[in-house]
Order: structure tokens, then C-alpha cells, then sequence
């Protein structure tokens, strides 16, 4: 049986990625200075739909199937980059992120930026 895809871990999504980018003997161009400019890029992308729209405007975005099919696409782009270059420098991505919040927390103590942004 297939699992579902909303199951899938981080370690099984890198798995996928590297199958991928194996399959097509890609290995040489995915190296951490090639992948770190492929995230950027593609957050230049994403940024690139919602530029001159107003607040309004990019929330209703999700109401445009179009429009909101081309967000998710960059997004996936953004991620597969992510966890691609998690392969390459063997960072384990769920302890990195509990890390960082973890670090956030200290930084940025609820008693203090609850309701504020500075």
C-alpha cells in the first residue's frame, strides 16, 4: 500500500528528492553553492507573483486556481531545493528546526513580543 503523502517525513521527502536527482545523474550541479542560489532564485519567483499586489489582493490569491496552483509549484520548487541541500550537507532538517525555535524562544521571549513586532 501507498502511503499518503501527507505522511511522508523529511527523511522520506529527501529520500524521493535524491532518487530524483539521481535518476538523472544531476549530482555534479546539486553541490551547496549551486542550491543555495537554485532557494533564492525560486524565492525570487514566488516573491515575483505577489509583487505590486496589495494585501488584499495576495491573500485572494488562494481563491485563483491558476494563480494558487503557480504558488504552490514555486513553493515545492523552494522546499525540494531545501531539503536537496539538507542532502548534500547532511543536515537532519527536524533537528535543525526544533534547534532554531528553540533558539527563537530564548530570542524572542512571548512576555515581551506577544502582540508586538520589532
Amino acid at each position: 500500500m501507498k502511503k499518503d503523502v501527507n505522511q511522508l517525513t523529511f527523511e522520506e521527502l529527501k529520500a524521493l528528492i535524491q532518487q530524483f536527482i539521481d535518476d538523472r545523474d544531476w549530482q555534479k550541479y546539486h553541490n551547496p553553492k549551486n542550491l543555495s542560489m537554485s532557494i533564492s532564485i525560486e524565492s525570487a519567483e514566488l516573491m515575483e507573483i505577489f509583487q505590486w499586489l496589495t494585501i488584499d489582493e495576495s491573500i485572494a490569491l488562494k481563491d485563483n486556481r491558476a494563480k494558487f496552483e503557480h504558488i504552490k509549484e514555486e513553493i515545492a520548487d523552494i522546499v525540494i531545493y531545501c531539503l536537496s541541500l539538507c542532502n548534500v550537507l547532511d543536515i537532519d532538517l527536524n533537528q535543525a528546526i526544533v534547534e532554531k525555535i528553540e533558539k527563537n524562544r530564548s530570542k524572542y521571549p512571548t512576555s515581551k513580543y506577544k502582540g508586538n513586532f520589532e
